[in-house]
């Protein structure tokens, strides 16, 4: 049985009397301790999907079909009070921008007590000394100082910390981070992956990661998942994705990457952009950026098939016309 495992996601959203599908069909799994991360430009439907599995989508008015089974159990089925108990507790989530996802009236480590509190039956002064105890593994310097300090007074690296701590202070069993690294600079970046490195080792927790950063996939995740415009495109292994990228998106995503000793000016683009929800393209939805789109492509979507072991593809040159 798959730990975490998503079979046909579909999210719809009233805009202007009218019902817009962000995403659609969306199926995936993950096993317990694996790494999974999702990539794809912004726009393309990575936090709606994390959204739709820790059931925040629902809270914005979203209407989500298919299912999301945990531990064999479908999310979707749950009452919100019924998912209140899982979220936070079981599933944990890491919003994306640590800089507007605390509190600026309160100190960080109220903040952390609370989220202990609100799923564990523990007094205040017991609490303190437990998330003191996650500060420091987290490797947060001077732990107690910092827990009396507002958000303002600390760095955007403490902050994140401090937002993965509100996370991991209830040793979920699944975590599901945001593009948890997009506002910080290099140097913290690196310490960031590698604190979710030792995380998901030392600690047995799965991460779900959205990024759109092929680096931090690259040096985290055991799997990865590629979205483009509310479909998934390509899933599998990191080693085949890769050595041997097989849609023709995520290998153009690949193509973008700079390298070390490279020419000046040949660093690929991919030609145009994602299309916004409510106006995507027939067919296959990346066609009118693909190179080696046909009338086939332009007219039906394909559908997402294994083509190795594990690897999955939804591109029609690589499992035959029909």
């Amino acid at each position: 049985m798959s730990f975490l495992k998503v079979k046909d996601l579909q999210v719809e959203f009233r805009v202007d009397k009218k019902m817009i599908k962000p995403i659609e069909g969306v199926s995936f799994q993950m096993q317990k301790g694996e790494v999974l991360g999702m990539v794809g430009e912004t726009g393309s439907g990575k936090s709606l999907t994390a959204h739709a599995i820790v059931g925040l989508s629902t809270l914005a008015g979203g209407v989500i079909g298919g299912s999301i089974k945990f531990e064999g159990q479908d999310l979707l089925s749950l009452s919100e009070k019924e998912m209140q108990s899982i979220r936070g507790a079981q599933i944990a989530f890491i919003p994306q921008n640590p800089m507007t996802s605390l509190d600026p009236v309160y100190r960080v480590g109220d903040q952390i007590i609370e989220a202990l509190r609100q799923h564990v039956k523990i007094s205040k002064r017991e609490a303190k000394l437990q998330v003191i105890e996650v500060m420091a593994r987290l490797n947060i310097p001077n732990p107690e100082r910092v827990f009396h300090q507002y958000p303002h007074q600390l760095s955007g690296g403490l902050k994140q910390r401090i937002v993965i701590a509100i996370g991991v202070c209830t040793n979920p069993k699944l975590l599901v981070a945001d593009e948890p690294t997009t506002a910080l600079d290099v140097t913290v970046q690196a310490q960031i992956i590698r604190l979710f490195k030792e995380m998901t080792v030392e600690r047995g927790i799965s991460l779900f990661l959205i990024t759109h950063d092929l680096g931090v996939i690259a040096q985290v995740c055991d799997k990865v998942a590629v979205m483009y415009a509310g479909n998934m495109v390509e899933f599998g292994s990191i080693e085949a994705l890769f050595k041997n990228p097989r849609h023709p998106y995520t290998k153009a995503l690949l193509d973008c990457i700079p390298t070390i000793g490279m020419a000046k000016g040949s660093l690929s683009a991919i030609y145009g952009s994602v299309p916004s929800s409510g106006v995507y393209p027939s067919g296959c939805r990346y066609h009118p950026r693909c190179p080696y789109a046909d009338e086939q492509c332009r007219k039906t979507m394909p559908p997402l098939l294994e083509v190795e072991v594990e690897n999955w593809v939804a591109c029609y040159k690589y499992y035959g016309k029909k």
